[in-house]
């Protein structure tokens, strides 16, 4: 790990006073971005790590630690930092060319001051992280920062269309702050999940959060893999689901990236939508042939038997619907009975699939 020295910020050299402690002297340079000065020693200090906590970076700037994790919590919420999945809290820096670009995109005041701090950044994020520079086609990347990274790069890239294939486990921390600025910029987002990405604890909340504010979320049981294509230009394709030894592929514009593309939109066709506000998800055809022409059921179910055929859709247990519900798993399932009589179905997929039909999702 780089000290200091590496990160440009030697106490004594500039500094203000505060209690006694130098504070870190920047330019203030991303203040016009909305970066306060505090926040960005923060992330200059981070940039000298592959990932540190809190504390670390406390002990190294000199200033408690509750006040640096603070400045953590913000520049997550600006998409300049990523927190690491695990109980401990770890943070790693985002690559700041993509991230500050971000911010310029809202920002549009000193905007040439602002790129020229991104480019001695990125200079100072290069010098210590591995590079992960433009290759040709097809990219390797190792670890789980790089696979972590890579994903908020395109986050922060994409202008019209985010693609994702998502399932557990996860390299970052399950809320995305970003996705929410890239749908209220007008980016269509669309996200495939496992059941099992559904049963994550807070993940449906998520989910609907999110599909309130735009996503169009679908459901697919077995999905294989994890995928993310930004603006049908570029794909992150992990190569394995171990998030110890992860691998992945970085896919440009290529028949490969064309494979994936056309690999998504099948997975998509399959997939049912899962119910957001008792209306279909918007955007492509529905599943198995589209809703049922004559329209909705009129003697079709209450909002509470919407939402339970809903999630029986999305393949999770009976144990994790019931508790989503608020019901015994005895109730339940004498409730999933009399809706597989009602849908003439025998399984839970014949189920999403006739309600979709009807227009009950």
């Amino acid at each position: 790990m780089a000290g200091l020295v590496e990160a440009g910020f030697e106490h004594g050299r500039g500094g203000v006073r505060e209690g006694g402690v130098e504070e870190p002297d920047d330019g203030g340079s991303l203040r016009a971005v909305g970066v306060p000065r505090f926040d960005e020693g923060v992330y200059r200090t981070l940039l000298g790590y592959r990932d540190a906590t809190p504390a670390e970076l406390g002990r190294d700037l000199g200033f408690p630690t509750d006040r640096v994790d603070r400045a953590l919590t913000r520049l997550r919420h600006q998409g300049l930092v990523s927190r690491l999945s695990g109980r401990r809290r770890r943070y790693t820096a985002i690559e700041p060319d993509a991230a500050v670009e971000t911010l310029v995109r809202h920002r549009t005041t000193q905007l040439e001051a602002v790129r020229t701090t991104a480019m001695e950044l990125s200079s100072l994020f290069h010098s210590v992280q591995r590079g992960d520079g433009r290759g040709g086609a097809v990219e390797l990347l190792e670890g789980p920062q790089s696979l972590g990274r890579w994903f908020v790069r395109l986050q922060h890239q994409v202008q019209v269309e985010m693609l994702v294939l998502d399932r557990p486990p996860y390299a970052l921390a399950q809320s995305n702050p970003i996705e929410p600025a890239s749908l209220a910029g007008g980016v269509r987002w669309r996200g495939i999940y496992t059941p099992e990405a559904l049963e994550v604890p807070g993940a449906l909340e998520e989910i609907e959060r999110l599909a309130a504010l735009g996503e169009e979320s679908r459901v697919l049981p077995d999905l294989p893999m994890k995928l993310a294509i930004a603006d049908r230009q570029v794909a992150l394709l992990p190569l394995s689901l171990d998030l110890g030894t992860s691998r992945a592929l970085l896919v440009r514009e290529s028949t490969l990236l064309d494979a994936l593309i056309d690999l998504f939109e099948c997975y998509w066709e399959r997939a049912l939508p899962l119910m957001h506000g008792g209306q279909p998800t918007a955007g492509g055809p529905h599943p198995a042939g589209g809703p049922d022409p004559a329209g909705p059921d009129p003697d079709g179910p209450d909002e509470a038997d919407r939402a339970l055929v809903a999630l029986l859709a999305s393949g999770m247990t009976d144990a994790a619907i019931a508790r989503r519900l608020g019901l015994s798993t005895r109730t339940m399932r004498r409730r999933t009975r009399r809706l597989f009589d009602q849908l003439s179905a025998s399984n839970r997929f014949q189920a999403g699939i006739q309600a979709a039909r009807r227009g009950w999702l």
